[in-house]
This record gives C-alpha cells, structure tokens and sequence, in this order.
C-alpha cells in the first residue's frame, strides 16, 4: 500500500526573473518558490516527505497540450537577447521570457510528470510539485499569464496516455480562471475541470467570457468542464467552504476519480497583491478535502502569504490535524447566487443536482456593473514602489503550529481479538488505575445496577483514549463496545469535563441516544431507518433506509447537510458512533468516508465506538482514521427524491438557528 507524502522542488526554476520595467509582470518573482521551500525546511516539513528528484520534460511530453510551432519558438528563446525576448514576449498575453525559462519551464512539467508517476504508481500517496513557471493559463499555441507549458494538462494526458486512466479530476483553486485547462479539455468528457475564479462580470482578468459558469464544455465534454465565477469581492472563508460542499464535493464523488491534480494558486490568500484586500481567506481553507492530492503551484505572489499557504498544504498532505475554522458565517447572497447558478447549469448533467430545491439563491439576473465597479480598479497595476513593498516587505502573521501526536489512532478491539492495524495506529494498552477509578466513580453516580464488565471494561478505554487526546498523545481512536448508551453518556460526561468545550455526536442507527443537548455544549446527529419524533435545534435526524440509491442519500446528506452544520458548530470533538444492526453492506464504505471527511473538524480528534465487532467496519474505520485511503465509493446515481425532500425538510426546520442552512 502506498504511504508518505511526496515533496519535489529544484532550486534552478528560480534562475530566471524580468529582465525589463513591466508593471505586470514583476510581481512573478524567483522568490515565490524558494521563500516557500525554505519555510517548509523551517517548519521541518522538508524532512517528513518522501524527496524527488527532478527531470527535464521530453518534447514528446510537452507536445501532448502544445503545438509543434510553439515548443520550436520556445525552443529559440535562450540564444536571444534582452530586446529579442522583449518582442517574443509581446506576442503573447501578460508574461515574459528569459534566457532560461524554458530551461525551467522543461524542468516544471518534468518535476510535474515525476510526481503523478509516484502517486499512480503507490510509491507515495500523495505530494507537490514546488514548481516555476506556472502553467494552467497557457494554450496549445501561446504563453499567457506567467505561463509557458501547461503543467497540470500535460499531466493529465500523460497519466491517460501512459497508466489508462479513464476518470481524472482537475481542482483549479487559483484566483484567475485557468483557460488553457479549460481549453485542452472541453471535450473530453474523461478529465473532469473545476475552477472558482474571480470573476466580477468579465471585468476581471482574463477577462473571457467562457470563464462563466455557462461554460459546461463542448460535445461529449458537455458537464464535465465547471466553472464558479465570483463576482463580488470580499469573499471569506463561509463563501470557499459553501462551495466546497454543494458544488465541488458532490461532483467530485459522483465522478469518482481515479486521480485528482490540484492546480494549487494561493493568490486568494490574506495579503497577496493580486487580492489587495478583495478576498479574505486564511491559510487554513487550504486543506485537503481529498486523499490523494497532487497539487502544483500556479499562483500566490504575496511572499510571506505564500509560504504560509503552502505549509499548510503540505502538511495536510503528510495528515497533519487541520486547523479549526473559527468565526464561520453565512455565505453571502453573491456566492450563494454563484453556487446556485453552476447547479442549475450543470442539473442535467450530475445526478446530485437533479432533484435539488433551490433554495441557496434563486435569482439568476446579473449585477449592475456599477455595483461592482471595484472590480475594474483592482485590475489597475500598483506603483512600482507599492508593488515591492506589497510583494516582499508586508509580514503577515504566522499561522497557529499545527503540532501532530507521534500517535495518530489507538484501537481497542473486544479482549482476544487480533487486528492487524496500519502504519501510525497502535494498540490502547492497559487501562491506567486512574482511568479505572473514574469508571467507578461514573458508575457510582450513573449506572449503580450495571455490574456486567462486557459494559463497564469499554468505560476505562473511552476514558483513557480520551486522556491521552487532552494530553496530547494522540490524536484519535476507535473502542468497541457493547452497551452504546451507556459508553456514549460516559463518553460525552468525560469529554466536557475538560477536552472540550462543544462535543459533536454522529450516530448512525435507530434508538434513543442519552445526551443532552439543551445546553448547546452537544450537537447530535443521528441517521436511521427509522424516524424520530424528537426535534430541536442542536438535533438533526435523518431517515435513510437501507437499498437502492442509499449510499448517494447517505453522501448527499453528508454534503449538504451534516458538514455545513459541523463546521459551523465547530467542535472541540467528534464523537461518531455505530448501532450494531447486522445489515452494515452499504454502510461500511460510507462511513469510512464520513470519517474521512470529519477528521477536518476539531484539530482531528475523534472518538468512534463500534457497538459488537464487525471486522470490515472496524478496519474501514481505523484506515480512516489514520489517514490511510478508504475503499471508493463507486458511481453514485441520484438520490432518492423522498430522500432529497426529507433532507430539505430539515434544513428549513433548522435555518432558523443555523446560518449555514439559511
């Protein structure tokens, strides 16, 4: 099974900068890829990946996204002078040459082509490529936007051609629309683009109209090329996390991709040049909602911002906790409005957007553009002198440290069981004599009758597990139990004494579940099979029964519903808990990516309890724990429209308390 994470940089793609004055294009400097290795050498990030050597793209290679005529011009470019170059460069849109740029450019898309031959390989599971130039503006004929060759295309048709990949998925995550993507694969209905961009009514650079969300693709490519244009500035990171869930995700996992490239542009973060102001995201928004994430650099020009960005990444890639996301909002009515016009758009295409209400924006009439009339202003170059001092003087506070336990998981299976378990996860051990004294303690108090040791021994493990995570010794673990009233009450009665503050609880089965959640410190959801007369507003029950188009339910309820209200909640701990109900066919790949997904909540500390042992759950559970992949999920299909109507039920009950359901 591939393991580790994959970090390939080479300090040569720094050995070109602007020879000339030009306002545009000074702000793409050598820095932007050292100032990043250098803080991921600082952090001792360096160290925890699996190190790359670079090569040099063939021709072959480059000509997969680009024409003959262009690689022989690029190919002229280091016998040039400093006034040649200058006249290249004019023929082409917002970049500039050098005498060892395609050099560099050569060494980018080698660098690119290494990595996904790593990851399709499973000699490492994920990694980045710390690249320069950039790629994902250029075109099959020209250069544009500080980009040469098309990295992330050549790519994509490189893991095609070479490993017949039939289902690839590109996430383009920078702030300008990458249409040289876009244009190599608008009809190729097996490379699946997405891009968030902004876009402020055309008025934003590139300025193209096909940078609309209008622009689903071409011929057999017709859905498979999505784009979500901002057109407001301002945007936070309520807007990014909205679209993540009623956009990106639901496509993502109904396509079902054999390889994600991420396109990865920081120049959307707090204090980069390119946003002055107009986007508000934190480091933090860039982490990983994928298992297998090759991302490439194409955008961030704010040194200390990049850098910043970058760390987070890669350290989401090695698994470390994700930060919490404080101070959640609702998404604002343009990013609503953005959303809701790419589901419309792209309703007859995806499954998952078929029987939707549309209840996250319903207008489709365009702004004024004199709403907006900031948008041509931030176009506006800065003076030179700004410019500097925006790009290398401007420091930005560091990140909160994301410290990682040397454990990620404990397991205690039932006495006598024998379970292999992944790299990271060990056995709980021995119940320490304090833990065992507050099992009587609670049992005293709680559960004087109980006598039976099957109910009370799980006590001493929940309780110790959740010792360790307040001390810092691990992250999360999984304890089967017996009794789940009982292990639950116990569990959420401990946690609140001193882990956390707020406790999220994620049930899945039928019955009454004892906890409290009056008080706000508990938010419960519970999906079942059979519906629950119980309501309020820190409750959230779900009737999904077991058959036919029950695991693109379950995921739509995951989406749509349970990580909005999760996030905005924002836990200290998750506590997910499994009914033994002996029908878990569909449940178990499922759950291992609820999991998954969940882990991205409260710094990643999680307690599951596993009523009865189940070997396939178990193992699904601790790999998803543990940051190892969970089985896919296949393709999807629609869910069902009881389903869909049920779900949208419970989010006008709960938009009265929730914004995230407004």
């Amino acid at each position: 099974m591939a393991s580790g994470s994959a970090l390939i940089f080479d300090e040569e793609m720094s050995r070109y900068k602007l020879l000339w004055k030009d306002p545009v294009c000074e702000i793409e400097v050598p820095e932007r890829v050292t100032v990043s290795y250098e803080a991921l050498k600082t952090h001792g990030v360096t160290q925890r990946c699996k190190q790359l050597p670079v090569r040099q793209a063939t021709e072959q290679e480059i000509l997969l996204a680009h024409s003959e005529e262009y690689l022989e011009a690029v190919k002229q470019t280091p016998k040039m002078s400093v006034e040649e170059l200058m006249a290249f460069s004019k023929q082409y849109s917002d970049v500039y040459f050098h005498q060892n740029i395609y050099h560099c450019a050569k060494l980018a898309v080698g660098a690119t082509l290494q990595l996904v031959d790593s990851v399709v390989k499973r000699e490492v599971r994920n990694g980045m490529a710390l690249v320069r130039p950039p790629g994902h503006h250029s075109q099959r004929s020209a250069a544009n936007g500080f980009c040469v060759f098309n990295n992330v295309a050549i790519a994509a048709l490189h893991a095609k051609k070479n490993y017949n990949l039939n289902r690839v998925l590109i996430v383009d995550w920078d702030i300008h629309h990458g249409q040289g993507v876009q244009y190599c694969f608008e009809e190729d209905p097996s490379v699946l683009y997405f891009s968030w961009h902004r876009y402020e009514n055309q008025t934003f650079w590139p300025n193209l109209p096909e940078s609309d969300y209008t622009s689903v693709g071409k011929g057999k490519g017709c859905g498979f090329n999505i784009n979500l244009p901002w057109n407001k500035v301002g945007l936070t990171n309520s807007d990014y996390l909205a679209a993540f869930f009623h956009v990106l995700l639901p496509i993502a996992y109904e396509f079902d991709p054999e390889l994600v490239l991420v396109s990865a542009g920081f120049d959307s973060a707090i204090g980069d040049p390119e946003v002055r102001g107009q986007l508000s995201l934190s480091q933090q928004i860039f982490l990983s909602y994928f298992h297998f994430l090759r991302p490439v650099i194409c955008g961030g020009y704010n040194l200390t911002s990049l850098a910043q960005s970058v760390c987070q990444t890669v350290q989401s890639l090695i698994g470390d906790p994700a930060p919490r996301l404080s101070g959640l909002t609702a998404a604002c009515e343009s990013a609503l409005e953005s959303i809701q016009n790419v589901r419309n758009a792209q309703s007859s295409y995806w499954s998952c957007f078929k029987h939707l209400e549309a209840h996250l924006g319903t207008s489709t009439k365009r702004p004024r553009m004199d709403e907006n009339s900031g948008a041509k202003e931030a176009e506006k170059p800065a003076p030179e002198t700004n410019t500097k001092k925006t790009t290398q003087e401007i420091v930005w506070p560091e990140p909160l440290i994301r410290t990682s336990p040397d454990v990620r998981t404990v397991v205690a299976p039932p006495p006598g069981v024998a379970v292999s378990l992944p790299e990271g996860c060990q056995h709980l051990g021995e119940v320490s004599q304090s833990a065992t004294k507050e099992v009587q303690s609670f049992r005293d108090k709680h559960i004087q009758d109980v006598t039976d040791q099957n109910i009370l021994q799980p006590l001493g493990n929940i309780i110790s597990v959740l010792d360790q995570m307040m001390n810092k010794e691990v992250r999360n673990g999984c304890i089967v139990v017996s009794d789940l009233s009982v292990s639950i009450h116990c569990a959420c009665e401990r946690a609140l004494m001193g882990l956390a503050e707020r406790v999220l609880v994620v049930f899945i089965g039928d019955g009454n579940i004892p906890v409290k959640t009056n008080d706000g410190k508990v938010f419960l959801v519970q999906i079942c099979a059979e519906e629950t007369e119980e309501e309020c507003g820190n409750r959230l029950s779900l009737c999904l029964r077991e058959g036919e188009s029950f695991t693109a339910g379950f995921m739509q309820a995951v989406l749509s519903l349970i990580l909005p209200l999760a996030y905005e909640f924002n836990p200290c701990l998750v506590l997910g808990v499994v009914r033994d109900s002996g029908a878990k066919t569909h449940l178990t790949p499922v759950w291992g990516h609820l999991t998954s997904l969940l882990q991205g909540l409260a710094g990643g500390q999680t307690l599951t309890l596993l009523q009865g042992y189940d070997k396939d759950l178990l193992e699904v559970t601790v790999s998803a724990l543990s940051g190892a992949p969970v089985p896919p999920l296949g393709p999807l299909g629609a869910p069902k429209p009881a389903d869909v109507q049920m779900m949208e039920k419970q989010r006008q009950r709960l938009q009265k308390r929730w914004i995230s359901e407004s």
